[in-house]
């Protein structure tokens, strides 16, 4: 079988490496890819945004299976695309995908179907969303409405510093159109779970669950990020909160995109806090997070080209999801200045015994055929454990194993929840 993965970071290594594990018989290829990609062939002159050139590259190929990953490529139709022209896809079509590509659209079909998360206004005006800011409580959360790296979030502590974030994105476009349009929300707190699911469009499997680190530095101060690091299983996520997430979210999230007539095949993230309302969505991805993937993939028993067979034909009531009774962490290892001004180029060193702990992200092969960093986040390092601490204290042992010059790496990943665990507090 052949099967084609479009994206380059650290969760299509991770998505691939779990594809070829399971089924070492199949042709791989990934568009673009990343050059520690050695499991597949890469298409590194081919964008994953470029659609045209996918929609032949299959075709020519005759690829049976595309998986795309990223989010611009489904919010700009790829699987649309690729489907019409014949070739089956694991991944939301357009109309699905507008979940994450508009969080207006996201809280409005909230609204709509009932499913509990913070109350918002949406700006496409910035001297309306001044007026409001002025007049408002806080803190308050301000969202770019397109797509933005997972860093077109922000906390505001007060007015002034709501008027110089709305002024960067609303004004001078930060995040480019993607900013040029605003949600303002109320401001949650409590414990953060990332819930992974694989929904046919009539069918939905949640995976198990995890915690995702935002921020750049140690306690959780700085900049978001695309995420720093991750644990799973997520002891917040206790059977009750559980049952919870599937009564008031999952299922009213499944019967809204049936009724709305939303064609979604592929993986929604439920990106959840535990408020002391109960659970809320904060929001809406419409593929793989990452890190949480690194994560939630390496945990999971069942074959995973057979889910996403089944999930692109509608059939995922026929296939079992089954995760092992363990535990993992990601840490990931970034570039010095990340996510603003990020250090690249410099060669990556790592004892040989630690290679199937690494997934690798922005990388590339220097002349002399040495790996050596090409983007902010550079590698994921993984360890696995019988308890949480274990997976922890493995993970971090990795870590000691692997270095390039300029590199950033959060030292406390799973410490949250490490104290979760211990003191139940919450």
């Amino acid at each position: 079988m052949k099967v084609c993965i479009i994206g380059s970071g650290g969760r299509e290594y991770a998505i691939a490496k779990k594809l070829i594990v399971d089924n070492p018989d199949i042709v791989l290829d990934a568009v673009p890819g990343n050059d520690a990609m050695t499991f597949a062939t890469i298409h590194p002159d081919i964008a994953a945004t470029d659609i045209p050139a996918i929609v032949d590259f299959c075709t020519a190929n005759s690829i049976d299976l595309c998986v795309v990953a990223p989010d611009d490529p489904l919010v700009l139709g790829l699987v649309d695309a690729l489907e019409d022209a014949g070739i089956a896809c694991f991944g939301p079509r357009q109309c699905g995908a507008m979940l994450e590509g508009s969080k207006r659209f996201a809280k409005e079909f909230m609204v709509k179907h009932g499913i509990p998360t913070a109350s918002y206004a949406e700006f496409t005006d910035v001297e309306e969303a001044r007026s409001y800011v002025r007049q408002a409580s806080y803190p308050l959360v301000i969202k770019a409405d397109g797509l933005a790296l997972g860093k077109g979030v922000v906390i505001v502590p007060d007015m002034a510093q709501a008027e110089e974030v709305l002024e960067n994105f609303m004004v001078d476009l930060k995040f480019g159109t993607s900013s040029a349009a605003v949600i303002i929300e109320e401001f949650l707190s409590g414990p953060e779970i990332s819930v992974l699911a694989f929904c046919d469009g009539k069918t939905i499997k949640p995976m198990i669950s995890s915690m995702d680190h935002k921020k750049i530095f140690d306690n959780d101060r700085g900049p978001n990020t695309g995420g720093m690091g991750c644990i799973a299983p997520n002891p917040v996520f206790t059977p009750a909160v559980a049952e919870e997430f599937e009564r008031t979210i999952m299922r009213p999230t499944l019967a809204g995109l049936m009724a709305d007539g939303l064609d979604f095949r592929g993986c929604l993230y439920f990106g959840l806090m535990l408020t002391d309302k109960g659970v809320q969505v904060i929001e809406y991805n419409a593929r793989f997070g990452d890190p949480e993937t690194q994560v939630v993939l390496p945990l999971l028993n069942s074959n995973l080209l057979d889910i996403f067979i089944a999930t692109s034909a509608g059939r995922l009531e026929d296939v079992d999801v089954d995760f092992a009774d363990t535990h993992a962490t990601c840490v990931v290892m970034a570039c010095e200045g990340y996510p603003e001004n990020p250090i690249k180029g410099n060669v990556i060193s790592y004892e040989s015994d630690v290679e199937n702990y690494l997934v690798f992200a922005g990388v590339k092969r220097n002349e002399d055929g040495e790996l050596e960093s090409s983007s902010g986040r550079v590698l994921n390092i993984l360890g696995f454990g019988d308890s949480l601490n274990a997976a922890i204290d493995s993970a971090y042992e990795h870590v000691s194993q692997v270095s390039f010059a300029h590199s950033h790496y959060r030292t406390d990943i799973g410490t949250t929840a490490r104290e979760i665990e211990a003191h139940h507090d919450f």
